[in-house]
């Protein structure tokens, strides 16, 4: 079975299988590539076994990395929690990984894909597991009052009441002075983490690009930002893509309240989904804290293909993580923490 390659920021084929594929998010739209080509020079393509001019009945998307640093890749997709393959049968997708590793040969050091389903061909030529995540989605379907009892008693429900006693105000929007406030805060937290800051340009391409599917939800006290999240929308899924929040005011419950905000208005809404996203399997408090949220928790398995032997990965970025390295970018000055982050997320993929 051939394998073709189209363009999928130019051809409205991939728009129309997206809008007609119950499987596909946010993270494969043209707007989400587009603002990975912009901020990181990451070239977008869609494999797919339809000829020119007929439907596309499948496609799997990826970009192509180059990197003089981490070696060139294909990944499917970069900074995305999952992209699911949109295929019909099992014929289609053995023919679109063979035509994926038949590109990565020799040409790259991987190809991976990150599928939120958790069947997979495992026997399909080289493809190996190469990361394992816990993976959080909370059903937004029934009652607002059944919800709200699944919320944790004591590290939600309580702190939504406190942050309504203290006049937590709850504000949100995409303008300039939204998200440069939503990146200061960003900071804060990927400091006390000891972890590189993406870069403040992701994030305005992401707002330029996405425009009202995306919202910066912000927790102020006395007009002082604590807290905030990212979200975007795809069809009837709501996704948590980024939060941060200032350590001094954790007490007040600006984050539990942001969160509830966004069931309650998504509900409104008739959403079907919540989706929290991945966590690393080594970041415990992150894990308990979905979990305190009501979510349901299952396992998102990334593979990859290559011909040099892969050490199964538990969670991403495990050398930023060292003690030596969070001590290094926790005293590093603010131009040259965000530059780290700018070089590393660059060649991360």
């Amino acid at each position: 079975m051939p394998v073709f390659e189209i363009h999928p920021e130019e051809d409205p084929k991939w728009a129309a299988v997206i809008e007609s594929d119950p499987r596909s998010s946010i993270f494969h739209t043209p707007a989400w590539l587009e603002a990975l080509r912009r901020t990181y020079r990451y070239i977008p393509r869609v494999l797919t076994t339809s000829p020119p001019g007929a439907p596309l009945a499948n496609g799997i998307v990826f970009c192509q990395v180059e990197s003089w640093l981490t070696g060139s890749k294909l990944v499917s997709l970069p900074f995305s929690d999952h992209c699911e393959p949109l295929f019909q049968d099992a014929s289609s997708l053995e023919a679109l990984l063979r035509g994926i590793s038949e590109r990565a040969s020799g040409k790259f050091r991987y190809a991976e894909i990150r599928p939120r389903s958790t069947e997979f061909p495992t026997g399909s030529g080289g493809w190996a597991a190469s990361g394992t995540y816990s993976f959080h989605v909370l059903d937004l379907r029934p009652s607002i009052e059944e919800l709200y009892s699944r919320l944790h008693h004591d590290s939600m429900q309580r702190k939504i009441r406190r942050a309504d006693r203290e006049s937590v105000v709850l504000e949100q929007g995409r303008s300039d002075i939204f998200l440069k406030q939503f990146y200061a805060l960003l900071l804060l937290t990927r400091r006390r983490h000891g972890l590189p800051p993406q870069p403040f340009a992701w994030f305005q391409n992401l707002v330029d690009c996405l425009g009202d599917r995306l919202t910066i939800r912000l927790a102020r006290v006395n007009d002082r930002p604590i807290a905030s999240i990212l979200t975007l929308r795809h069809k009837q899924t709501i996704v948590y893509k980024y939060g941060c929040s200032d350590e001094r005011f954790h007490k007040l419950g600006g984050m539990p309240r942001l969160f509830w905000q966004i069931i309650e208005e998504a509900r409104l809404q008739q959403l079907k989904e919540l989706d929290l996203g991945r966590s690393d399997q080594n970041n415990p408090g992150l894990i308990q804290f979905k979990d305190h949220l009501g979510a349901t928790k299952t396992v998102l398995n990334y593979w990859r293909f290559s011909q040099r032997p892969q050490l199964k990965r538990t969670g991403s970025g495990g050398a930023w993580k060292s003690r030596i390295t969070h001590s290094v970018l926790a005293k590093l000055p603010d131009g040259l923490f965000r530059l780290a982050g700018e070089i590393f997320y660059r060649h991360a993929g």
